[in-house]
């Protein structure tokens, strides 16, 4: 089993040789194993202990054991004491999780202060079984089925390759102690039950069973290669990062759409009843809205608009404009203004030139808002800025950041859009306000 362990640990690039390691060591058989294996393959060791005090004496037992099993191998021992229930608590999550997170943070903080390179915990493959079925009873997707991998970040499990059969053998004949935890047999906890009764039943149809599903594992993983590639390159092809554009009808060219949704939109927040949502309003009206904790998603008329909920923020701000001979200012956009009494008439959107001797200063910068209305240039009616951005075909999202600029009550420039007809530049004046986006 050494060597299995040893070819395991290269064939993945866990970890190079006398490289130091942070070894979770409950005193069970499979950490104790894992911290024995570890350092007659010559790695750099040290034994790192919880103590969740949620067995009573049981608790204290396994780390008297702990202590004294890494004393006997010359392993630096390190341990952390936990109120593993009040914390569970307090936090309003289950006692195996709040036990989980406090292990892996302290681990992690462990392996900081001792310059360690990984943290290797002992998941074996009956583990990786377990939770292969866990998940296939909870419903999930292709990579809910791939079991366990070998590393999550600096999370190392060197044991994966072989079974906790092999793992209680390899201890007998080494004639290595380790500490029996009660709680394993349990039958309230649900992977308890997968160990104690699923598998057995399935034995009995399939002695083979555990061979067979670590088969289907790797046939799995070596699938899901072939569907992470495929679905690389297909959000690249749908997806503007830089616009949030999700590009309607290509995603509708994909096989399954709603799969390409959920991958591209997981990374954003939105969860998989959220996407199925999003799905059914493909060939919807625009203007449907969509929300994660971070971001949103609005139906537009040939893609879908991802926006950060970051950007509503400017909505209320208020910004104002002296009427200084050239300054620029830095928010909410950087913008410079020059007032002059020689300029020239400038045809961008993005520069607004107007009148100087028009305008009460100073000016103010803030959202429009509905209701809000002006004159665009070239006309001699107002309009409602809502009625110009429809006419604009602009999306919602696309609305939203537009901000306006004000003369006491009049709007003098619909930002980056439209000056408006009564502030232009004419035949008469004398004195302009350059105001130009950069």
């Amino acid at each position: 089993m050494l060597q299995t362990i040893k070819h395991y640990i290269e064939r993945n690039n866990l970890i190079s040789q006398g490289d130091k390691i942070v070894v979770g060591l409950s005193g069970g058989a499979d950490s104790t194993i894992l911290l024995s294996i570890l350092c007659r393959l010559g790695y750099d060791c040290l034994a790192a202990h919880c103590n969740f005090h949620l067995r009573a004496e049981e608790s204290d037992r396994d780390e008297k054991f702990a202590y004294e099993f890494a004393a006997s191998i010359r392993v630096p021992f390190f341990k952390q004491d936990f109120d593993t229930r009040t914390v569970a608590k307090e936090r309003g999550i289950s006692i195996e999780m709040a036990a989980r997170d406090l292990r892996y943070k302290w681990f992690e903080e462990l392996r900081g202060n001792e310059n360690a390179v990984a943290i290797a915990v002992a998941h074996h493959q009956d583990d990786s079984i377990e939770t292969l079925l866990l998940n296939l009873i909870r419903g999930t997707g292709i990579k809910g089925l791939t079991g366990i991998k070998p590393r999550n970040g600096q999370i190392i499990r060197p044991l994966l390759c072989v079974s906790k059969a092999d793992i209680l053998q390899y201890a007998q004949t080494e004639n290595l102690p380790y500490m029996d935890d009660s709680s394993n047999r349990l039958p309230e906890f649900a992977r308890n039950k997968i160990r104690l009764q699923a598998l057995p039943l399935l034995k009995t149809l399939n002695p083979s069973v555990n061979e067979a599903l670590a088969q289907t594992m790797y046939n799995l993983n070596e699938a899901a290669k072939i569907y992470d590639t495929e679905i690389e390159k297909e959000k690249k092809s749908v997806f503007n990062k830089e616009s949030g554009r999700i590009h309607i009808p290509l995603l509708k060219t994909f096989p399954s759409p709603e799969t390409l949704l959920f991958e591209l939109l997981k990374d954003f927040g939105f969860g998989k009843e959220v996407v199925f949502e999003i799905d059914k309003s493909i060939n919807s009206q625009p203007g449907k809205t969509f929300y994660s904790n971070t971001h949103r998603l609005v139906k537009d008329r040939d893609a879908f608009l991802l926006t950060p909920l970051e950007e509503e923020k400017g909505k209320g701000e208020i910004y104002l404009i002296q009427p200084d001979e050239r300054s620029v200012i830095e928010r909410p956009f950087r913008m410079e203004i020059t007032c002059t009494d020689k300029f020239t008439i400038q045809f961008d959107r993005h520069i607004a030139c107007l009148d100087k001797d028009k305008l009460r200063f100073p000016l103010i910068l803030r959202k429009w808002e509905p209701g809000d209305k002006f004159m665009p240039l070239g006309m001699s009616g107002f309009q409602k800025l809502s009625d110009f951005f429809t006419n604009l075909k602009l999306s919602k999202p696309q609305k939203e950041k537009i901000w306006a600029l004000f003369s006491g009550e009049d709007i003098v420039w619909v930002v980056n859009y439209r000056i408006d007809d009564r502030f232009k530049i004419g035949l008469h004046t004398k004195n302009a306000c350059i105001l130009r986006i950069l």
